[in-house]
């Protein structure tokens, strides 16, 4: 074991961080997307920092192979996009790079400082950088290179005892940005980790901040969630809470009224888990979300018997479903293949697409336009 030095206010080294060897943290080099240890190696090749940080750490530590490898350093994004060509700089508060290859995308920023809080976007040092991260567990730095990880903050130990601890002081962390609430449910969900109780407190007092969020944003933590493979074991945690509201309130208000939704609701998720690990297609895993809202929407035994129009089954159920999952706003052709998949399992035999549905309704509306004007040029 060895440390990470710096200088103090008046000029004397002190310990930052200590900083673990290969045999101690045990990371297995394999399960490191080659790419993202290419991109590190040409960054320290041109003399600046880079370490995989994040998520990707402490899934490593966890034995579990990322979904994503996040890679923080000293270089400015102008710098970065000078090195790779195969980049370009995105955001305007917050600039970030993404690096391509194929289909991959590695995301890549510079160190932030603490000068304008936890939310701010002036570039600094690493010293500065952790201090921004949320949680303990997502604060450790890896160095593929020399295969050390780097921790300021105790989030090895953390990980051993299976806890979630934050890094941003506790009066703080949930007020500067009440998502990270979402985030500290779905990090002890997903690891099987308990939140200490300072966290759990500060959690139940301002869950009414999620209720400000942006639905941007909470439809990113929602998709998060819905791709996770651990969906049931979030929204449970999320439900006891009263987090879950703010994210799916139809929901949460038939959970709490009706226990026969709320037994096929998370038996849905629990299908929703599932097919998270082997569907390619996103609007599938939504249909899960959505289905028990799409069942009790009408006597589709009757539909079916009356052969009701598949156009006006799916734009009934699409509405419904919609107006079910606000605020999340998933992408249009997502939310319609999760309709037509929900169709699909009811019985409903649609060759009608949802672009069929689209021409139905603006054929109807046409219709009613042309009649509207003609009654007006009879009555002129």
């Amino acid at each position: 074991m060895r440390y990470r030095y710096a200088l103090n206010p008046g000029g004397k080294l002190i310990k930052k961080a200590v900083v673990y060897a290969r045999n101690e943290h045990l990371i297995d080099a394999d399960k490191i997307d080659p790419d993202a240890r290419r991109i590190i190696t040409v960054m320290r090749q041109h003399g600046f920092e880079a370490f995989l940080v994040g998520g990707a750490v402490r899934d490593l530590l966890l034995g579990k192979i990322p979904k994503d490898f996040d890679i923080v350093t000293d270089a400015t994004p102008p710098k970065i996009k000078r090195l790779f060509r195969n980049s370009r700089i995105i955001g305007k508060r917050f600039r970030l790079v993404h690096i391509f290859f194929g289909e991959k995308i590695f995301e890549v920023s510079t160190f932030r400082s603490l000068a304008d809080g936890t939310v701010g976007n002036t570039f600094g040092t690493m010293d500065d950088d952790v201090q921004r991260r949320d949680f303990t567990m997502n604060a450790l730095y890896y160095d593929p290179i020399q295969e050390q990880v780097v921790d300021y903050v105790g989030g090895i130990k953390d990980i051993a005892k299976k806890r979630v601890m934050p890094v941003i002081p506790i009066e703080s962390i949930f007020t500067d940005d009440p998502v990270r609430m979402v985030r500290a449910i779905k990090y002890a969900a997903m690891c099987g980790f308990s939140l200490s109780p300072p966290v759990m407190r500060k959690i139940k007092k301002n869950a009414h901040l999620l209720g400000e969020i942006s639905p941007s944003r909470i439809t990113e933590e929602l998709v998060k969630i819905i791709t996770s493979g651990c969906a049931r074991d979030i929204v449970a945690l999320a439900l006891k809470f009263n987090v879950y509201f703010y994210l799916q309130p139809a929901a949460s208000a038939l959970l709490l009224e009706k226990s026969e939704f709320k037994k096929n609701y998370f038996k849905s998720l629990e299908e929703l888990d599932v097919c998270a690990k082997t569907a390619a297609r996103f609007g599938e895993k939504l249909s899960y979300l959505l289905y028990d809202a799409a069942l009790r929407l009408t006597d589709w035994e009757h539909e079916i018997k009356e052969k009701t129009p598949q156009g006006e089954l799916f734009a009934k159920t699409w509405t419904h479903c919609r107006n079910f999952i606000l605020p999340m706003n998933p992408q249009r052709t997502e939310m319609d293949y999760a309709v037509k998949h929900i169709l699909k399992r009811l019985g409903v035999k649609s060759k009608t697409g949802a672009k069929r549905a689209r021409r139905t309704e603006q054929t109807k509306r046409a219709r009613r336009e042309s009649g509207s004007t003609a009654q007006s040029a009879g009555s002129a």
